[in-house]
């Protein structure tokens, strides 16, 4: 039987994940969005901001699928793939914030990255 203590437990770990896989999915969006503005053929500092936004997107969006799958996953891969997001939108938000008219996306890494730090915290 579960104790009241370790139910609360789950819930939170489950809101976090949650969160997490939600936070994940917005900056999916904005770094694809920022993605698509950009020029491919234009100067080698939009190709990198582009580059990147493609490759936040696509980290995000797995993220999101592993955290959506069912709870009989193993632990440490969840948590491989939770510090990879995490390091990746960090990556992303600074090479963002050195293009005009990318902060929205900026913004949106930096939020999943914390909420990924938030999520794995949650884990033991």
């Amino acid at each position: 039987m579960t104790t009241t203590t370790s139910q609360q437990e789950l819930f939170r770990f489950l809101e976090d994940r949650f969160a997490c896989a939600q936070a994940c999915t917005e900056c999916a969006r904005a770094c694809a969005l920022r993605a698509s503005l950009m020029d491919p053929d234009g100067p080698k500092e939009q190709d990198l901001v582009r580059r990147k936004g493609i490759m936040c997107a696509e980290v995000c969006d797995a993220t999101c699928r592993v955290l959506s799958e069912q709870l009989q996953q193993d632990e440490s891969g969840i948590r491989v793939q939770v510090e990879w997001c995490r390091a990746v939108c960090l990556e992303s938000a600074h090479v963002f914030d050195r293009y005009p008219g990318a902060e929205d996306g900026a913004k949106a890494c930096r939020e999943c990255a914390q909420v990924c730090t938030d999520f794995l915290a949650t884990l033991r």
